[in-house]
């Protein structure tokens, strides 16, 4: 998927001095081994650190490979003043993580105390005011090891990702959905770039894309994809024209950043204007690794990249809608032994990627938009979108947000999108979250979280929760079982 950044991932081992380099060196060997039967590429530092001047060489060699995100190995307890200086100077995501004793044969010479060493690390780290990966079990066997640094490599997509993304946004908000307003400055400590245009920008770069030579090729591939979805052919050339401009502007705008999103205005001026709704284009940017959030969304946008990054699958952005009537789901074989509580119905007008829809998706119009612009007539400057249902499965909500005092936070939850007929229109599907109800009146509405949340078609909650860690050095807010309570959460009820 392009719009996805490509880690090199590097190691280095570390060695106290008053302990055998060589456990340090045979230990790395091993783990190395064990993360090529992995099929996994993890380029190795040359130099043991067990100095300041060590430190120095090993940035050398690993910055000399290309190397952007690093794993640093006990391989005995290790220095911790050189250990932490070594991250402290990367320019990138770390992992910090150790090695357990392998034998009672020789717990003399070959002893290595790492158990011990990760516990002066993660002091040093916090002296240092630094953030690195720790994983849950960070001391282990090689194996383990391997295991710990093949997800590293989703964090650290995730982290890297972040600090190179640039958010192209068109607006201004609706006065209607100040909820999705938030301070941008957030965005900015964490490494996000913002660039803020005006909706008549965005009319500009479209008419000025009428005649681009890619407009033709992109209306015949949109005909192809849609095979008998194609409702309305006479409109393709417009919605081509509108993706063309949206891909030109952001090649001639990325600038400094690796990689970019877009949050854009589309109702209610955008219609009559342009003389459709660019849902469909929205959903086929996504398809392609650039998520495009609506009514310009820019924390939306950032967390269908995050969650983009992690699973490494197409994300959406969806409202957390309407609860699911009862009468819905006749064979209750259907839940998959979740509760009413449980489900909410995810929705949006039609900007979900096809490969995220059920056989059958098709352009439509969009029903509320017709209401209030053409009175309920024959559709005209409301068709568009992209509608069908979301194909059951595995499914993870993410959120990124900051708040009116421009504190970062985060909600996620992983659960199941059900295999359920909703009977609606859009783009739209049951999702169960296991303690949905209680998670939605804790966390999102007394954290005044907006009504789009980003949604992925698989479980990417535990790499979410410790980018987020890493990135930011917030943990993200999650579904907690009914015998734990939410802070605030009335105990007597």
């Amino acid at each position: 998927m392009k719009n996805t950044p490509s880690i090199k991932l590097g190691i280095v081992a570390v060695s106290r001095d008053c302990f055998p380099i060589e456990l340090s060196r045979k230990r790395l060997a091993r783990v190395l081994a064990a993360v090529e039967e992995k099929g996994l590429e993890l380029i190795p530092g040359e130099t043991i650190i067990e100095s300041e001047n060590d430190v120095l060489k090993a940035l050398v060699e690993l910055e000399s490979k290309g190397v952007d995100a690093v794993v640093v190995y006990l391989g005995n307890f290790g220095p911790e003043g050189p250990t932490t200086l070594f991250i402290q100077k990367f320019d990138g995501p770390a992992m910090v993580c150790a090695a357990a004793e392998e034998t009672a044969e020789d717990l003399f010479g070959a002893r290595g105390d790492a158990y011990c060493g990760m516990l002066n690390c993660s002091y040093n780290l916090a002296l240092r005011n630094l953030r690195a990966h720790i994983p849950e079990s960070p001391v282990g066997l090689p194996s383990e090891i391997a295991d710990e640094i093949e997800r590293f490599a989703k964090i650290a997509r995730v982290v890297v990702g972040l600090k190179k993304l640039k958010v192209l946004s068109f607006g201004p908000r609706p006065q209607d959905f100040f909820a999705c307003n938030a301070p941008i400055k957030p965005l900015f400590d964490i490494g996000v770039e913002v660039m803020e245009n005006s909706e008549l920008d965005l009319f500009e770069i479209f008419k000025a894309a009428e005649g681009n030579s890619d407009v033709a090729d992109i209306a015949a591939e949109m005909a192809k994809e849609l095979g008998g979805g194609n409702t309305y052919p006479d409109m393709l050339n417009s919605l081509a024209q509108y993706e063309s401009a949206l891909k030109r502007f952001l090649e001639e705008n990325l600038g400094a950043s690796g990689f970019a999103v877009f949050a854009n205005k589309c109702w209610p001026a955008f219609e009559s204007a342009f003389g459709f709704v660019p849902c469909y284009v929205n959903s086929r940017m996504a398809a392609s690794g650039v998520p495009v959030a609506c009514e310009v969304d820019i924390y939306g946008a950032v967390s269908e990249y995050m969650a983009q990054l992690a699973g490494g699958e197409t994300a959406t952005i969806l409202d957390i809608n309407n609860t699911v009537p009862s009468d819905l789901i006749a064979d209750s074989s259907k839940l998959e032994g979740f509760s009413s509580g449980d489900l909410f119905m995810g929705f949006h007008c039609g900007n979900t990627a096809k490969n995220m829809l059920c056989d059958g998706c098709a352009i439509k119009y969009q029903l509320i938009m017709n209401r209030l612009m053409e009175g309920g007539a024959e559709p005209d400057i409301t068709r568009g979108t992209l509608e069908g249902t979301l194909k059951a499965g595995d499914a993870t909500i993410f959120r990124l947000q900051a708040t009116p005092e421009a504190e970062l936070r985060s909600y996620l939850a992983e659960g199941r999108v059900l295999d359920v007929d909703p009977r609606s229109f859009g783009a739209i599907g049951v999702v169960a979250v296991r303690n949905m109800s209680r998670f939605y009146r804790h966390v999102l509405i007394d954290g005044n979280y907006p009504h789009h949340t980003a949604l992925t078609l698989t479980h990417a909650g535990g790499v979410l929760f410790d980018a987020m860690k890493l990135a930011t050095g917030i943990s993200p807010s999650y579904p907690l079982p009914p015998s734990i309570p939410y802070p605030g959460e009335n105990p007597f009820s």
